[in-house]
């Protein structure tokens, strides 16, 4: 007999053992099952394969994929033998999820990332990235003719491009040049990067963003934009990317192929605001305000320097020096949903420690190929 405010539910009792769970009732209990424990609960039974692809498949349709954007971290001591481990916040689950082993480069080297997907490492022997969901797999390239300190490097299309950053004594610090991954060779007549990036032309004072086609360089500082086609090794701009005179730090990123631009407004006295404008790829014009942070997400940041990570739909904005909270923004059709994740990953660091950011779209395919072909194991955390 049900309780006063139960409804009674009845239950079809065969022998002493209760119906098993099917149909409907099992894809609402699956919806709330962290990704990772749906890849052995999709291997249960036929049923079961089918309920938990079903859930999924509502899940994404009702979120617009939102709840796969998996940002993962990578903390790295700062020394050799750069002792890394591995973390990823799932926004599906809202868990942390460790994730052993770290990935595997074949060399010591320093871990580094770029445009949100690239993962890689870069050395006076050897260029190696990946830019899979879960960093499964890795390229291995002899290293650029310039050495160069802090360059940019970009994956667009078939090519990953290494540009400026190099050192003083170098013949050409703004040189240029290209990597195919399909042929395994480098092209090296490729110009430089544009005279008015040459006292900004290192990655940590750029930000980049990449489709098929192009790579786009901003100065972070005066918001002054470049476009660089691989194809035909040519430079356009500079534009201006500064739709507000407040911004003294802009960064750019692509969204679900949209190229967004993220303004942090402040000065020296710290961060007042951030906000969001799209930009129109051929014109550089903003298209419009497409969102704001709230004030008491914006007092969280901290610094006027803050960095992001884009996958999808969501945008990750934190402070690169601390990053003890990750503020996300979910960009949708009737505006913003904002929100923060602790990191605890960056809370538990130490000063020999550094954390490297990525943001990856991660299905059941991807984890189940991590579990089984990439021998990688998920162990959820409780912070």
């Amino acid at each position: 007999m049900a309780t006063e405010n139960c409804k009674e539910v009845e239950v079809e009792v065969v022998g002493d053992q209760e119906a098993p769970l099917h149909g409907d009732i099992l894809e609402a209990i699956l919806s709330h099952v962290p990704l990772i424990d749906l890849v052995p609960a999709s291997h249960v039974s036929k049923s079961w394969k089918s309920a938990v692809f079903s859930s999924l498949h509502q899940s994404t349709a009702a979120t617009n994929n939102k709840l796969n954007q998996w940002l993962i971290v990578h903390k790295q001591r700062v020394r050799s033998p750069y002792h890394t481990t591995t973390h990823a916040y799932d926004p599906r689950s809202h868990v942390w999820i460790e994730i052993t082993p770290p990935p595997s480069i074949g060399h010591v080297s320093i871990l580094r990332s770029s445009h949100s997907t690239l993962l890689y490492s870069l050395s006076p022997s050897s260029l190696s990235f990946s830019s899979d969901p879960l960093h499964l797999t890795w390229h291995h390239a002899a290293p650029p003719t310039t050495w160069r300190s802090d360059p940019v490097v970009a994956a667009v299309g078939r090519h990953v491009i290494i540009a400026g950053g190099g050192c003083d004594f170098e013949d050409n610090p703004l040189a240029v040049e290209i990597y195919d991954v399909e042929s395994r060779t480098w092209d090296r007549t490729c110009g430089s990067v544009p005279a008015n990036l040459k006292d900004s032309s290192s990655s940590t004072w750029l930000s980049i963003a990449t489709n098929n086609t192009k790579l786009f360089i901003t100065e972070k500082q005066s918001g002054a934009t470049h476009a660089f086609e691989p194809d035909t090794k040519t430079w356009s701009g500079p534009f201006d990317l500064r739709p507000d005179p407040r911004i003294c730090c802009s960064v750019i990123a692509f969204s679900n192929g949209r190229l967004i631009l993220i303004g942090l407004i402040g000065d020296v006295d710290g961060l007042k605001g951030v906000k969001m404008w799209g930009v129109n790829c051929d014109t550089f014009e903003c298209e419009g305000l497409i969102g704001e942070m709230p004030l008491e997400l914006v007092a969280k940041l901290k610094r006027e320097n803050s960095s992001v990570c884009v996958g999808g739909s969501v945008v990750y904005v934190y402070d690169p020096e601390g990053a003890e909270e990750v503020i996300w923004c979910e960009l949708g059709v009737g505006g913003c949903r904002w929100g923060s994740v602790r990191c605890a990953v960056a809370i538990e660091r130490n000063r020999m420690d550094r954390l490297v950011f990525t943001c990856s779209t991660v299905g059941i395919e991807d984890v189940e190929k991590a579990m089984r072909w990439g021998n990688r194991r998920f162990r959820p955390l409780r912070w």
